[in-house]
């Protein structure tokens, strides 16, 4: 059994080529309903009359057009556009094409080609994903949007610093705000530390994908891929979500805008131009905030929950990093070399593993089986300035850092306050102007006054001229 394609106007034609057939309508008739000549509707009815239905199809179907262009043609053209213009649209490809190579393929025909290719995407195909909006959360505390703003919050009477903003989803308060002077992982511990002091635990935090909650390299910082901070929230039974984009956490992004409107005006207006001001004026800022834009949240339940009994905060809160004791009782962290204490615990450590842990406040521990590890340190690399890998988020302040070194170590070789370059003369030393009374002396006065300077010299006459400069003596004559 043979299945045909046929099309919709095809087999119309077979119901009026029928009919004309048992003699129920005249040829003239039948090409004024088909819109034929009538030597076509002749052909179609031997068709019908031989091939039966299937004489009807058309017989270009599954075969190429007769416009098509030579598979030679087609081949040069993408492999043109492959090779140097793989990042030009149809249009601009078609048009270089046509100037450069003489190769004239019109611009819907080369979509087609470059779609085919995959060097061209599809408008249709190419529509931005469609973020619909969500419900916010039911109760206080289950979701708390995290993010940190860097902006000049203090216009031009302070540095630029960031601003840590803590916001519940579910009521739109603001739960906690710390100005800082960059994003860091110590950042976060401290504000964290005061959000769970002020209101307890949340469920969970939603940020972005900085480095400080995810690690994008499970080797960069620990071998569990775990940053420092997701590593504290997960001490503290806080789950940490990073969102996939901006829009996902609008809520702490558009409470940016808000912030950088308002709180840069009522810095300005209380006179707060430091961080530690700032975060003294923070907290009233927040009230007055929160009783103007916050909502009631679809159920009243608090889900903050205090902290467990092992639960301890200075523990969690710090940076800890593994580290393998040397032969000699040595460890190297943070560019410095530490050497433990020769005791009974500290002698049966060596090519083990411990946990150097960094406390916000600069103090070093090192610990082994819940145990602090007495130790000395050898700064070994005080005097080398190793260069530092900056975050482009951290950059501010290590310029800052930069410059108020700099200012500690004075002027180096080089005299900053000296005159530039530009601002000095054409010519470093200039002549002296001439006597505009005598004239210049001529190369023959010029040797005269050498050999009777030579002839001082030997006779005994002061080596040294009148104005403290040394006399150098005259150049020898060349023999010719």
């Amino acid at each position: 059994m043979t299945v045909r394609l046929m099309s919709d106007k095809e087999l119309a034609r077979f119901d009026t080529l029928a009919r004309v057939d048992r003699g129920e309508l005249a040829i003239a008739d039948a090409v004024i309903l088909l819109g034929l000549s009538e030597r076509h509707v002749f052909r179609l009815l031997d068709r019908l009359r031989v091939d039966g239905v299937a004489g009807l199809a058309s017989r270009r179907r599954g075969r190429p057009s007769n416009r098509r262009l030579p598979d030679e043609l087609r081949t040069a053209a993408i492999a043109l556009v492959r090779a140097r213009y793989h990042d030009f649209g149809p249009t601009f490809a078609a048009e270089k094409l046509a100037e450069l190579h003489d190769i004239h393929v019109s611009k819907e025909t080369l979509r087609k080609l470059m779609i085919e290719a995959g060097l061209w995407v599809d408008r249709r195909a190419r529509r931005a994903r469609v973020y619909q909006p969500r419900y916010r959360r039911d109760c206080l505390g289950e979701l708390i949007q995290i993010d940190g703003c860097t902006h000049w919050w203090f216009e031009d009477r302070g540095p630029r610093t960031s601003l840590l903003v803590f916001i519940d989803d579910a009521t739109s308060r603001l739960m906690q705000l710390s100005m800082v002077p960059t994003e860091s992982a110590f950042a976060y511990m401290q504000a964290t530390r005061a959000y769970i002091e002020a209101h307890g635990k949340p469920v969970a935090f939603y940020s972005d994908k900085h480095s400080v909650f995810r690690v994008h390299a499970a080797s960069a910082q620990r071998s569990d891929g775990m940053s420092q901070f997701g590593r504290v929230l997960d001490d503290l039974n806080i789950e940490i979500i990073c969102a996939n984009s901006a829009p996902a956490k609008g809520r702490v992004e558009r409470v940016h805008q808000t912030l950088q409107d308002r709180l840069v005006k009522e810095f300005r207006l209380a006179g707060v131009d430091d961080i530690v001001a700032a975060n003294a004026f923070l907290p009233a800022f927040m009230a007055k905030h929160n009783d103007r834009f916050a909502v009631e949240a679809f159920n009243p339940k608090d889900l903050h929950r205090p902290l467990a009994m092992h639960e301890d905060l200075d523990a969690a809160l710090v940076w800890r990093e593994q580290r393998t004791v040397t032969a000699a009782l040595t460890l190297h962290y943070n560019k410095v070399v530490f050497i433990l204490e020769p005791t009974d615990v500290s002698r049966d450590l060596a090519r083990k593993r411990v946990t150097v842990c960094e406390y916000p406040d600069g103090r070093v521990e090192i610990r082994h089986d819940g145990h602090a590890l007495p130790y000395r340190t050898f700064d070994k690399l005080r005097r080398v300035n190793q260069v530092a890998i900056v975050d482009n988020k951290h950059l501010g302040a290590a310029l800052t850092a930069a410059r108020e070194m700099q200012a500690l170590r004075g002027p180096g070789k080089r005299n900053n306050d000296a005159p530039t370059r530009r601002a000095q003369p054409a010519r470093m030393f200039p002549e002296p102007a001439a006597d505009p009374v005598l004239p210049p002396a001529r190369s023959d006065d010029r040797l005269l006054a050498a050999f009777k300077l030579a002839a001082a010299i030997q006779a005994g006459a002061p080596s040294h001229h009148p104005r403290g400069r040394p006399l150098r003596p005259p150049p020898q004559p060349q023999s010719a």
